[in-house]
């Protein structure tokens, strides 16, 4: 597809550009230049101490600083050249989808109709996974109509992940190495993009503050439904007096996921009670949870909830109960996306999740609402999960 061959050409030209990147030999800079460091006399140090100051201070050389400023650039240029990847992938799938569509081809179709013939029982198999069982087919057709093979989900699994990994590395990187020539600037709480005192409250507050203004927005709400918070002490019971939560995370990536959570559960309730309850919608519910492993973030909604034919199939990538929404229209700010349409904001949110060790679960009552269980691990024992 040409928007994938477009994803081809970025990842191409990132590469180029990290292997034409001199090496600090080619640059004139020896290696042991880049591992100085200058420690202060034992009266200066008590000094340094006393001020508060760190008792070491690294030290380099011009020559060093600018290399390092160089490399920072370089990958910075390449995170920002990458920022669209998501969409145009997105994009990518969608003008497979409608190839398949034009020509019939479908392969997962194509399989259960062989399967439902006899005439070839082991490609459906192959093809569609077992998440995708022929019964709940019957009843979802039209959703199914949208399905991918189970190869192509899962490759687009191990990219998104392998997206988020190489993200958090080089806003790392740059975040680190800003921080050691701007220290002024630096939050204390922060060392790189992780918070070492990340705020439930405070990242509740703001996805949920961002979530209302695009329902406002999408859909013309003017008094959208509220977002109660609940934070229950660590003995399990509601304690009114823990007012939040801190623990060490990337802020950025629970944003993210909460933001995605609560649009689905906005639009769900608004689609569910309609535009005349304007003012008088059931609240969202989020309740948090802290444990010896795990933080859990509850969201429950008055939506609906979802079919238990569809529970399967809100995992696969551009799979949506909301009407198509033009990508190419979605290059805006980072909260000004639409309101739903895209179909990879769960699928992306429970990757993100899963990147420190954590993960999402949805369970759905149909005709009353959904609980979305969001796993938090605690940064300090969890590791990358590294795509195979």
């Amino acid at each position: 597809m040409v928007s994938v061959r477009r994803v081809a050409d970025w990842y191409s030209q990132s590469y180029a550009d990290l292997a034409e990147f001199p090496a600090p030999e080619d640059a004139g800079i020896d290696r042991d230049m880049m591992r100085e460091i200058t420690a202060p006399s034992e009266e200066g140090l008590s000094k340094l101490v006393a001020e508060g100051h760190k008792p070491v201070q690294r030290v380099m050389s011009p020559a060093v600083v600018d290399y390092n400023r160089r490399f920072v650039e370089c990958i910075e240029n390449i995170k920002k050249r990458h920022d669209p990847v998501a969409i145009t992938m997105a994009q990518g799938i969608q003008e497979l989808k409608q190839i398949w569509a034009d020509t019939k081809t479908n392969p997962v179709l194509m399989a259960a109709a062989a399967a439902k013939s006899n005439s070839d029982s082991s490609a459906f198999r192959a093809t569609m996974p077992s998440m995708y069982p022929p019964n709940l087919m019957m009843k979802n057709s039209q959703a199914f109509q949208n399905l991918l093979p189970m190869d192509l989900q899962s490759f687009l699994d191990r990219f998104y992940m392998s997206r988020i990994g190489i993200r958090m590395l080089i806003g790392q990187h740059v975040a680190l190495s800003k921080a050691s020539t701007e220290s002024s600037n630096s939050h204390p709480d922060y060392v790189g993009i992780i918070c070492t005192k990340t705020s439930i409250r405070d990242v509740v507050t703001q996805a949920a503050e961002n979530a209302q203004s695009v329902l406002q927005d999408s859909f013309g709400v003017f008094d959208p439904p509220e977002i109660k918070l609940v934070i229950a002490g660590s003995d399990s019971r509601v304690d009114a007096n823990l007012d939040d939560i801190e623990f060490m995370y990337v802020p950025s990536h629970l944003h993210h996921m909460l933001f995605e959570l609560f649009k689905n559960s906005l639009r769900a309730i608004v689609e569910k009670y309609g535009l005349d309850a304007d003012g008088e919608y059931p609240p969202i519910k989020v309740i948090v949870a802290q444990g010896h492993e795990d933080i859990t973030v509850k969201i429950s909604d008055e939506g609906g909830g979802i079919p238990r034919s569809g529970m399967p199939l809100i995992w696969t990538y551009l799979y949506t109960t909301a009407e198509k929404t033009e990508l190419d229209e979605a290059g805006m700010g980072e909260f000004r996306a639409p309101m739903a349409g895209f179909g990879y904001g769960l699928p992306l949110s429970r990757l993100y999740a899963r990147y420190f060790g954590g993960n999402l679960k949805l369970i759905s009552m149909e005709g009353y609402g959904t609980d979305a269980y969001l796993h938090l691990n605690r940064l300090s024992d969890s590791e990358e999960p590294l795509p195979s």
